[in-house]
């Protein structure tokens, strides 16, 4: 158990809403093994920990990409959606590129083909786009392939969330601009600026996006990426009151 206090000095320690208990999961990218893993974790430390006025999943965005199976993920995290109320999943940068995609946005097909789409296509059974390829066939393809329904319930993922002190969404913000006057792409695009800037935010950021050997407890961010589909780790955190609680599942690289 971490109190975050001695990193904010006079302010005190952050805290989340009273009675709220948030757990937020790091980047997934195409490993359900390690989400089913993660929310099997979760259930075994909020048992432990003793019930909570109200308890909140956060999976931080990026549940596809690069990993070998993001259909697998997608499936796994709808069906824990609907037995579990009380998980809620934020849009990463890789779920827009993919819903760009299928909008027909060409440039952000090709760009997302290097970057783990390609992987993620693979999953729903279609060879990656080539670059010489005529593109209007192939999205008619992706878009039989990706259910429809799935493709309403992403566009549908919030781009943040916050309880008290706290404030989660996929990449970071832009420093210097208030919280309520961000950008979309701020929240989903957001890095080195932000990663490297020392500044209060008005509340302490909790994001993925970025990868770092193991989770990141700064004065002004948590970063919570620890590269799942190339470590074998999915790490999270648990905010309760003032204290934070670092967790962490692992598999194999790369599992299936």
């Amino acid at each position: 158990m971490i109190v975050l206090r001695s990193l904010f000095g006079k302010r005190g320690a952050p805290r989340t809403a009273p009675g709220e208990r948030v757990y937020a999961i790091g980047d997934v990218h195409g490993r359900p093994d390690l989400l089913d893993a993660m929310l099997v974790e979760i259930a075994r430390h909020g048992s432990a920990r003793g019930p909570a006025a109200q308890t909140h999943i956060v999976f931080i965005g990026d549940i596809i990409d690069r990993g070998p199976d993001s259909r697998g993920a997608l499936e796994r995290l709808e069906a824990a959606t609907r037995r579990a109320p009380e998980i809620v999943t934020l849009l990463g940068n890789h779920e827009e590129m993919m819903l760009r995609a299928l909008a027909g946005d060409e440039p952000t097909l090709r760009g997302w083909m290097r970057v783990g789409g390609a992987e993620t296509v693979a999953s729903f059974g279609l060879p990656p786009f080539a670059e010489a390829e005529d593109p209007v066939p192939w999205i008619a393809e992706l878009r039989r392939a990706v259910p429809a329904e799935w493709v309403e319930w992403i566009r549908g993922w919030p781009l943040i969330v916050r309880s008290g002190d706290y404030f989660l969404c996929h990449a970071g913000i832009k420093p210097g601009v208030p919280l309520k006057r961000q950008l979309r792409r701020d929240f989903l695009w957001s890095r080195e600026e932000f990663l490297d800037d020392m500044r209060d935010h008005g509340a302490v950021i909790v994001h993925g996006h970025t990868i770092s050997d193991s989770v990141e407890l700064r004065g002004n961010r948590i970063g919570i990426d620890t590269g799942a589909y190339r470590t074998g780790t999915l790490s999270a955190v648990c905010l309760d009151g003032e204290t934070v609680e670092v967790l962490a599942v692992h598999r194999g690289e790369a599992a299936a």
